[in-house]
C-alpha cells in the first residue's frame, strides 16, 4: 500500500469474523463492542449463561452475534469453540484471548489450589485457543490474534504470583507466535491494560486510601474506562496494523512511566 492509498477504511472490520473469549463481561465486553462497532460479526464463548446484554449491544450496531456455553479449560473445548465459530460466522479472522481470572492470597497461603486454575485459564486456554484458530488463519493466509496481557506482565504483583506469571507468559507467547506466524500474514499482538474501573476493582476504588494510591500513580489522574481500550482493539484487529507484530500495546494512562 502506498502512502497515497491510505484511508480510514484501513481501520474497518467490515466482513470480518471475530471470536472473543470472556467477551460478555468486564473489559471483554468492551473488546466485543469495539469489534462490532468497526463492522465485525462476533462469536463469544462463555462458561456462564449469556445475559443477552452483549448481544444487544452488538446487534444494535447491525452486526451478527453468536455464542455458546463452553469451559475453554476443558480438553478439546478450544477446538470445539473455534469450529463452532467457523460454522456460525463462516470463518475466523480475529481472535481476542480476553478470558482471565485473578485469585488473591498472601504468599504463604498461595498454593497449587490457587496457581493451577489461573494457569489453566490465563495461559493454557489462551494457547489452545490460538493454536486452534491458527489452523484456520493459515488456510486463509490472514488473521489477527490479540492476547490480553497486563501491567503485571512487567511488574511484580502482590498477592497473586500466578497472575503476574501468566501475564508475563502471555507476552512471551505473543512474541513466539508472532515469530512463526508472520510469514503466513498473521499478526499476533497483545494489549496490556492498566487500572480500569470494572467490577473486579470495585473494592479498591471504594477504599479512599487504596483509590488515592492508584490514581496518584497514574499521570492521567484517573482510572481507565473500558471504552479507553476500544480504539487499541480496533487498531490491532484491522488492516491498519498489518505491519505491527509481536507488540505489547500498553493502555494505562501512563502508569508505567511514573
Amino acid at each position: 500500500m502506498e502512502i497515497t492509498d491510505f484511508a480510514l477504511d484501513a481501520f474497518s472490520l467490515a466482513g470480518k469474523r471475530a471470536l472473543v473469549t470472556g467477551g460478555n463481561t468486564g473489559l471483554g465486553r468492551a473488546f466485543t463492542v469495539a469489534l462490532a462497532s468497526a463492522g465485525a460479526d462476533v462469536f463469544v464463548p462463555s462458561i456462564a449463561e449469556d445475559d443477552g446484554e452483549t448481544e444487544q449491544l452488538v446487534t444494535q450496531r447491525g452486526r451478527r452475534y453468536a455464542s455458546m456455553r463452553a469451559d475453554i479449560t476443558q480438553p478439546g473445548a478450544p477446538r470445539e469453540v473455534v469450529a463452532r465459530c467457523v460454522e456460525e460466522l463462516g470463518g475466523i479472522d480475529v481472535l481476542v484471548n480476553s478470558a482471565g481470572i485473578c485469585v488473591l492470597a498472601d504468599v504463604t497461603e498461595f498454593d497449587r489450589s490457587h496457581w493451577d486454575p489461573m494457569l489453566a485459564v490465563n495461559m493454557t486456554a489462551a494457547f489452545e485457543m490460538a493454536h486452534a484458530a491458527t489452523a484456520e488463519m493459515i488456510r486463509q493466509r490472514s488473521g489477527k490474534i490479540i492476547n490480553i496481557a497486563s501491567l503485571f506482565s512487567f511488574l511484580g504483583g502482590r498477592m497473586s504470583p500466578a497472575y503476574a506469571a501468566t501475564k508475563a507468559g502471555i507476552v512471551g507467547f505473543t512474541k513466539a507466535y508472532c515469530d512463526e506466524l508472520a510469514e503466513h500474514n498473521i499478526q499476533v499482538n497483545a494489549i496490556a491494560p492498566g487500572y480500569f474501573a470494572t467490577a473486579i476493582t470495585t473494592a479498591t476504588r471504594a477504599d479512599a486510601d487504596s483509590n488515592r494510591r492508584v490514581v496518584e500513580h497514574i499521570p492521567a489522574g484517573r482510572w481507565g474506562d473500558p471504552a479507553d481500550l476500544m480504539g487499541a482493539t480496533v487498531f490491532l484487529a484491522s488492516p491498519a496494523s498489518d505491519y505491527v507484530n509481536g507488540h505489547v500495546l500498553v493502555v494505562d494512562g501512563g502508569y508505567l512511566v511514573r
